[in-house]
């Protein structure tokens, strides 16, 4: 593991050299398919990525979010986002990062968020969630009424898009905070965010942040409880800095 993880820490310092030449720079906006913008610096921190693990990781798969899958033979695939919360990067907000998950047989045993503008970094594993090199835990939070519950936006629950209706109108709607992307995870891993719920979102939005958050004492899953692996595809999110509160969130989802 801690050949992975110094892995892991170098794919992240070579993302963040690019990450910062860009930022609060002139650069063009380009929109893809799905209608999420794309920029130079989401392509050019995951090819450097790509470069590192190509040369030093070359039986392992990679999973990225702007050129794809590229199949492996080791049973280790490598899935990168090169800049989450590509929105808050166009306009010079740092609550974006960059995540780096390693999976073994599918499942995430190592995740890293990179918010290289602030020089701040998470990694976790089995073995805990650090911040900065400094072991980290999530909060105790033993009822959902002072519970501090976070969400990227509420247009992931809008009926017209998804299934899950306004879900977030379940809850105590002044308990929400908006915007903050993987961000808000590595919060919660630091004791500032209780519960955290979002929708459409694919492996490379939330692999990285499984270990995290569970390396932090904390607990992470889909809306129905089901473990998140790169097969779990487009997918629901639910974490909780304090996992006994799990239930109770379930219940009102």
């Amino acid at each position: 593991m801690q050949e992975f993880i110094a892995i892991a820490n170098r794919l992240a310092d070579e993302a963040g050299e690019i990450v910062r030449k860009y930022f609060r720079t002139p650069f063009d906006v380009e929109t893809k398919g799905d209608d999420s913008p794309v920029t130079i610096a989401d392509r050019n921190v995951e090819k450097r990525m790509r470069e590192i693990l190509d040369a030093e990781r070359p039986d392992d798969g990679i999973y990225g979010e702007e050129f794809g899958i590229k199949e492996g033979s080791s049973g280790y695939t490598w899935v990168l986002d090169p800049i989450d919360g590509t929105k808050s990067f166009v306009i010079g907000r740092p609550t974006f990062g960059t995540l780096i998950a390693l999976c073994k047989d599918g499942v995430p045993i190592l995740g890293v968020i990179d918010q290289a503008i602030l020089n701040e970094r998470w990694v976790g594993s089995a073995s805990g969630t650090t911040f900065n090199g400094a072991s980290v835990t999530t909060a105790i939070c033993g009822s959902l009424d002072t519970a501090r519950i976070g969400s990227t936006t509420p247009a992931m629950f809008d009926s017209k898009s998804n299934t899950h209706g306004h879900v977030y109108k379940n809850f105590n709607e002044s308990k929400f905070f908006w915007g903050g992307d993987c961000y808000q995870y590595g919060l919660m891993a630091n004791g500032f965010v209780d519960v955290i719920l979002e929708a459409g979102m694919q492996p490379y939005d939330y692999l990285a942040l499984v270990p995290v958050i569970d390396g932090a004492g904390g607990c992470i899953c889909d809306f129905k409880g089901q473990a998140l692996t790169i097969d779990s595809g487009t997918s629901t999110v639910v974490a909780c800095g304090d996992a006994s509160l799990f239930e109770d969130v379930k219940a009102l989802l």
